[in-house]
């Protein structure tokens, strides 16, 4: 069993909403230090400092946003590649910009590229924890996804016609072909031996009653004129 799955509901949630405030609070340190050093790094740039600020955020903010989206989505069926998209390029901007900002701020005692690795880790955390959180909150929605399937499934074969199997059509049986001069002799014989009557030797022989009435016609109109 998955150690996922072997988990009580109660501690999934809990876990989950951990992992939420975790990544909550991970994302506003990470925001915090990134968004001073853009800053710095727009000013630097030729930015005025009462518009310094403005950079860092956008940058930042779409690192927030496409965050709070992916989250959010998990539980849905929509498609997500849009927000993990820009997501992605918010973080490699971030990244980018803490790294230069890092190697040109940082002291002479410190190497360049320590001071770029140090810089770098924030937004590479915020992208960490945001993945992490997304798996933790999909087993219950694939579970759910699966039983509304299932129960669709369900629903769509009680409600499907039945389909009778085709049946090959016996072979037709080959019956002994029998002339009416035998046929008559034999209804003779069971009239005048058996004594059965024009219905059942009808039956018997397979032919309507009246046939069986025109053969013993002309006997018995030739037996009155005589």
């Amino acid at each position: 069993m998955n150690p996922i799955e072997a988990v009580s509901p109660r501690g999934r949630r809990l876990a989950v909403m951990t992992a939420i405030t975790g990544t909550v609070f991970i994302a506003a340190g990470a925001f915090w230090l990134s968004f001073t050093a853009l800053a710095d790094l727009a000013r630097r740039s030729g930015i005025d400092d009462g518009q310094a600020w403005a950079w860092p955020l956008i940058v930042d903010g779409i690192i927030v946003v496409a965050t709070v989206a992916v989250v959010a989505l998990a539980s849905q069926t929509r498609p997500t590649w849009y927000p993990w998209t820009l997501l992605a390029a918010g973080a490699v901007v971030s990244v980018t910009a803490n790294a230069i900002h890092a190697i040109i701020a940082a002291d002479t005692d410190v190497p360049p590229i320590l001071a770029a690795s140090v810089a770098a880790i924030p937004p590479l955390v915020l992208l960490s924890i945001t993945h992490l959180t997304v798996i933790l909150t999909r087993p219950t929605t694939a579970r759910a996804a699966n039983a509304i399937e299932d129960a669709s499934v369900e629903a769509a074969t009680s409600s499907r016609p039945v389909v009778v199997p085709e049946v090959e059509p016996a072979q037709a049986v080959e019956l002994p072909v029998v002339s009416v001069s035998e046929r008559r002799a034999e209804a003779t014989q069971l009239r005048e031996v058996e004594g059965w009557s024009n219905k059942k030797i009808a039956r018997h022989l397979g032919v309507h009653p009246s046939t069986v009435g025109r053969w013993f016609t002309p006997a018995i109109s030739k037996e009155e004129t005589s």
